[in-house]
């Protein structure tokens, strides 16, 4: 990766705005490029780790669930939040793979770290694929309504590519998990 301090912007100070469960917001104040000053608004997230769970039969399973934030009933690999800043993300993947859809991964295997929003977020998801799979009980949180929808790969991916699957951690595992089973 090449350094373009042309580019660079500076951080001169930050002030917390909003302290939450979820995330926290702050001002930050940057020297630009050009020497002048610019605000930042920063939503500090703790991270997130999301699962391809692929069967040795080639299907996939989602997680169904409304979105109320936007409104959409989503199609989604399963997923969660790191439950504090310096979890190990696989550890997370295995934790959020059992308690959504009640599967255990014999085999976990990193795909990729996706920075989510990189313009104001620092949220960044460990995006994991779970082969060997054995079916087990399943416990989402109590805020937690989901169904799980099994499904061929090739058909969440002809999903993924017609737009039909919206959700970008979602859209991208799908991808990467075909291309790394299919390559």
């Amino acid at each position: 990766m090449c350094d373009h301090p042309d580019l660079r912007e500076v951080p001169l100070s930050e002030k917390e705005m909003f302290h939450g469960v979820l995330i926290d917001v702050s001002h930050m104040q940057v020297r630009l490029p050009n020497g002048h000053t610019a605000l930042r608004e920063v939503v500090r997230h703790k991270g997130a780790a999301a699962v391809v769970p692929v069967d040795g039969e080639g299907n996939v399973y989602l997680v169904r669930q409304h979105r109320v934030v936007v409104d959409l009933m989503t199609l989604e690999i399963p997923a969660g939040k790191l439950d504090y800043v310096g979890e190990d993300p696989l550890a997370c993947a295995h934790r959020e793979l059992e308690e959504e859809t009640g599967l255990r991964a014999g085999k976990m295997e990193k795909l990729t770290h996706v920075v989510t929003t990189p313009g104001f977020c620092t949220e960044q998801i460990g995006l994991y694929l779970a082969t060997e799979l054995s079916q087990h009980e399943d416990h989402p949180d109590p805020d937690e309504f989901l169904h799980v929808e099994k499904m061929p790969l090739s058909e969440a991916v002809s999903r993924v590519m017609s737009g039909e699957l919206r959700d970008a951690k979602t859209a991208l595992g799908l991808l990467m998990a075909w291309q790394k089973l299919h390559a």
